[in-house]
């Protein structure tokens, strides 16, 4: 998946529960992080996991050997990104980077000539030859925990597709032992083995032809690193609940990258082949792969050697493997095994996933009318994983917290998210596992379907979670949000290099990927579409596939030319604004590219979309309307009400008329509007004040207009543009800030007062949803009754004799009120509320417990608890996939934000060790850390710090970054004068300056 990511942070998501929001990639899918399914949780499965891009020269057989090392040309610096420093225009689109590789045999640059000099989509990228094609791997593994390393032995069975002197295999960080070729009944060994470390691949070299038409076994022995960064075959730490004894297991991360870590392999997806693995470990620990078991021997010494049987066609990115000492709990409710294993203790929380995998097996099998090809399912939790989930073919691996549930401790948001990462990861047993993009600029196939198939499953299951509302808040906001700035890229990105795939783990793969999903759904009726998909499966079963092969089964299931009506939408970046103006009856209508920095350049505004418009009025929705041209008209039988993009099923934002959106407004108090439609408007209208079409007086009006709200749905996003607006002004002076919270306060309150903070049976997901909203705006804006209640649960709760006094929806509000409200003490001491928070991580009774501790502690704005909560996440306490955990409770205020850009910079060297360039999870460490700023100077301070170093690998993540900065710059230079008269006229800010 990637179980999002943070990738799927909603554009508003975590502003509304008074975090700020990074500009970070998806997660997770699942990324991923939101308000309902993932709210402050989200920001566990958002980042995505890393790929260590760290490389050493690895030593390799007797014979004469060479290493090619990474040029310096390779580094893409700052100033690449941005060729300028100007304090006030600067061109924030990050380049390209593209390096030829060294040896054209060892990494084959493929490319296919276009019409009219075209470049294909392929030029540059850095692939293996095709002289020898994988049909089958021989795996056998035997990690050392003593010293954290693995033996390992590969025997490659190959069809020789063009005669050759030469076998090129993908490694990284493994020592080749020995090399032999088996071929025409003997065996023989290389005459020279060469590695080049800036393309990862082994080049072995024999003094005879391999002829084509034959085939032959690559066997390699060697030695790997069980290494500590969350890729490849790594291992993973665990305190026994009864000792306190730190245990090991070793698990596996291959996507996208990694398996050459594991083993010499041809890693790419578009390679497929089948897999026998022999796993060697102690006799008391428990061995997993993708298959069931086949045999297990007496290895001697204490350790057996289990066998599993041979897998299906598959990539190797989905090769998976765990040895550990693990107990599971087992389901009977599908047709096959289905097993949750957790560390001892933990496999009492299983049921919930155990179920919802159960019945999710059962209905996907039925919506894809293909049999799951597998003869088991087996989820385990791990400890240490950087993504939110995998989904290793029968194998899927996941965070704890996002596969073990709790109902004592855990909140509703997070049941939810469990639910959405489990049917995620599910969808992709077929979506991606059975069918498999050719190549990585296909990624939106997977993560795309399988997110949007997540959210079907979900409406079907829990119809009163009303996740079709949800969707418009969360995966939309976030495709929009994203695909607003410059730094965006299309949904099919060129990907030529190992450092640019990981990147592209985003909400434009997740989000907009799935968003395009549920637009063709409506366009087609979901009935078609899951029809068309079917054919798609069942006709490229254990094959790859392009986008164009989804789309020619969706054309001829449904009669309709769906590429030419999609091609735009998943090549080309951004999407449409569309401005609407009136004549009588007749409406017209514009398209134009939307950016949030509101400064779209003539060249950059060339592609026109293809708008499906779905016009609402009195008498339905008509579906049937659309144009691909700049400018449309169309006409109304009454103009007095109408909306277009009818419940936001499509990618575009709308900019009406002042008159109109006061219209809508009304419409929206009268009842004529969908909960999608109002969630819409107010996020239109907030993205359209962002960017200069709108003033932001006019959106505070429309969200003053909306204190009668009932939905959850709506309050989010309502919460979620203030946020934004408080963001932007987090540098502004005091007064200016303090009338923004009043006004969101007197929002918040009446709704907090009138909905109580206690749950009963009685309250539905959505209602628990509401009053923790409420709560939380209410009180971190400072409500005296919201705060008082707080208050006294913070005093009289305790983590260890009165654990439950603080109800799971409440408990990160609680800790953030209490840390609003922290007694003053000396500048070298501690906060008490600090401390008890850092208790409550201390004594967590499990991992969500310890998360929503981990990220609220950052909250408090005393000097000394900033810099602790600092210094903590990067001690051992703090594991490092959890790292920005901390940081997203330092960045909810200016003067966390402040000292979280000066820390950054002090520690960026140790933060380069913990997450190298090549892991994501970097990337959205630099974002959290930069882009909070909201002035031109701020940025140029940046930019200034990254000018001469190397940020190959989280470039992009920068890009959107500074991307932020400027759109927030911009906006508060057009509107900054105007909020302060709208927060004077209605009584919010003294009319008198405000002083800094």
């Amino acid at each position: 998946m990637r179980a999002s990511p943070l990738l799927r942070l909603a554009g508003s998501s975590l502003s509304r529960f008074g975090l700020q929001q990074p500009q970070l990639p998806r997660l997770g899918a699942a990324g991923t992080i939101r308000p309902h399914l993932t709210t402050l949780g989200a920001l566990e499965g958002g980042i995505r996991r890393p790929a260590i891009s760290t490389l050493s020269t690895l030593s390799t057989s007797p014979s004469s050997s060479t290493s090619t090392s990474a040029s310096s040309s390779s580094i893409t610096s700052i100033n690449k990104i941005y060729p300028t420093l100007s304090s006030r225009r600067r061109n924030l689109n990050p380049k390209t980077f593209v390096r030829n590789c060294s040896c054209a045999r060892m990494c084959r640059h493929q490319a296919l000539e276009g019409a009219e000099g075209s470049v294909d989509i392929t030029q540059g990228r850095e692939v293996l030859p095709t002289d020898f094609i994988p049909t089958h791997y021989d795996l056998t593994l035997e990690p050392n925990f003593a010293d954290f390393t693995f033996e390992g032995t590969v025997k490659i069975d190959l069809d020789v597709k063009k005669t050759s002197k030469e076998i090129s295999v993908n490694t990284l960080d493994i020592t080749i032992h020995e090399t032999a070729l088996q071929i025409d009944g003997k065996t023989i060994s290389p005459i020279s083995t060469d590695y080049n470390e800036d393309i990862q691949t082994h080049k072995f070299t024999f003094d005879q032809d391999i002829q084509a038409g034959q085939t032959v076994t690559l066997a390699i022995k060697y030695k790997g690193e069980l290494n500590d960064k969350m890729a490849g075959f790594y291992r993973s730490s665990y305190k026994d609940a009864i000792t306190g004894e730190t245990k090991y297991m070793a698990t596996t991360q291959m996507e996208p990258t990694d398996a050459r870590r594991a083993t010499p392999c041809f890693d790419q997806p578009d390679m497929k082949s089948t897999w026998t693995v022999t796993l060697i470990a102690d006799k008391d620990l428990t061995c997993l792969s993708n298959m069931d078991v086949k045999e297990e021997k007496d290895a001697g010494t204490g350790k057996k050697a289990v066998t599993f049987n041979k897998t299906p066609l598959m990539s190797t990115y989905l090769l998976a493997f765990v040895i550990g000492d693990l107990r599971y709990k087992e389901t009977n409710d599908f047709r096959l095994p289905i097993r949750v294993y957790a560390t001892p203790g933990n496999e009492q929380y299983a049921d919930f996933s155990l179920d919802i995998a159960a019945r999710t097996l059962t209905f996907y099998e039925k919506a894809f009318g293909v049999e799951y090809p597998l003869p088991k399912m087996d989820m385990v939790a791990i400890p240490d994983f950087s993504a939110g989930a995998m989904e290793n073919w029968g194998l899927i691996t996941y965070r704890v917290v996002d596969l073990l549930y709790d109902p004592k401790t855990a909140s509703v948001d997070r049941k939810q998210r469990i639910a959405e990462v489990v049917q995620h990861e599910l969808a992709h047993q077929w979506f991606g596992n059975l069918v498999t993009m050719d190549f990585w600029e296909g990624l939106w196939l997977n993560e795309g379907f399988a997110t949007w198939m997540s959210w079907y499953s979900m409406n079907e299951f829990y119809p009163n979670w009303k996740v079709w509302e949800n969707y418009v808040v969360d995966n939309l906001a976030a495709a929009l949000n994203l695909d607003g700035l410059r730094s965006s890229h299309p949904i099919e990105v060129p990907v030529k290099r190992v450092a640019e795939i990981n990147q592209i783990f985003d909400s434009i793969s997740y989000a907009k990927g799935s968003s395009i999903l549920r637009m063709v759904s409506k366009y087609l009726g979901e009935d078609v579409f899951i029809k068309g998909v079917r054919a798609y499966l069942k006709k490229h079963a254990f094959g790859n596939t392009k986008t164009t092969d989804l789309w020619a089964a969706l054309s001829e299931a449904s009669g309709k030319d769906v590429e030419s009506a999609m091609a735009t939408w998943t090549k080309k970046i951004g999407y449409p604004v569309v401005t609407v103006t009136e004549d009588g009856n007749k409406i017209h209508l514009k398209q134009n590219r939307y950016l949030k920095t509101a400064d779209v350049k003539p060249e950059e505004d060339e592609t026109l979309w293809p708008i499906f418009v779905g016009l609402k009025t009195k008498e339905g929705i008509d579906e049937s309307i659309s144009f691909s041209t700049r400018e449309h008209t169309l006409e109304v039988k009454d103009a007095d009400f109408y909306k277009l993009n009818a419940d936001q099923s499509a990618l575009y934002r709308t900019n009406y008329s002042s008159e109109r959106l006061k219209k809508l407004g009304q419409a929206a108090q009268d009842g004529l509007l969908s909960v999608e439609d109002r969630a819409g408007l107010l996020g239109d209208a907030g993205a359209l004040a962002t960017s200069g079409y709108q003033k932001t007086s006019a959106l505070l009006d429309l969200i003053s207009g909306f204190k009668n709200e009932s939905s959850y749905v709506v309050w989010a996003e309502i919460s979620g543009r203030i946020g934004a607006i408080k963001a932007t002004w987090m540098f502004k002076p005091q007064e200016e800030r303090d009338a923004l919270k009043k006004f969101q306060r007197d929002l918040m309150s009446p709704l907090a007062h009138k909905l109580g903070w206690e749950f009963t049976d009685a309250d539905d997901e959505l209602t628990q949803q509401l009053k923790s909203l409420a709560f939380n705006c209410a009180g971190l804006n400072g409500d005296p009754q919201v705060v008082a209640a707080a208050l006294e649960m913070f005093n009289t709760w305790d983590p260890k004799t009165n654990p439950d006094v603080i109800h799971p929806n409440l408990r990160g509000t609680v800790y953030g009120i209490a840390l609003d409200n922290a007694k003053p003490v000396g500048a070298d001491e501690n906060t008490a509320e600090w401390k008890k928070v850092m208790y409550a991580f201390e004594e967590g009774r499990n991992n969500d417990e310890k998360n929503v501790a981990l990220r609220w502690l950052g909250r408090s704005k005393h000097p000394k608890d900033i810099a602790d909560t600092l210094a903590f996440s990067l001690s051992e306490h703090v594991k490092d996939q959890d790292i920005y955990q901390p940081l997203s409770g330092v960045r909810s205020h200016r003067e966390g934000s402040e000292e979280l850009w000066s820390w950054f910079q002090k520690n960026y060297d140790l933060l380069i060790k913990k997450l190298p360039p090549g892991l994501s999870m970097l990337g959205s460490v630099v974002s959290m850390c930069t882009s909070n700023f909201t002035s031109n100077e701020q940025a140029d301070a940046v930019m200034e710090f990254f000018k001469n170093k190397d940020t190959k690998g989280f470039d992009r993540a920068l890009a959107q970054s500074m991307d932020s900065v400027a759109a927030k710059a911009s906006w508060l230079e057009r509107d900054s004068e105007d909020v302060k008269q709208w927060l004077k006229a209605n009584g919010y800010l003294e009319k008198q300056e405000a002083k800094l």
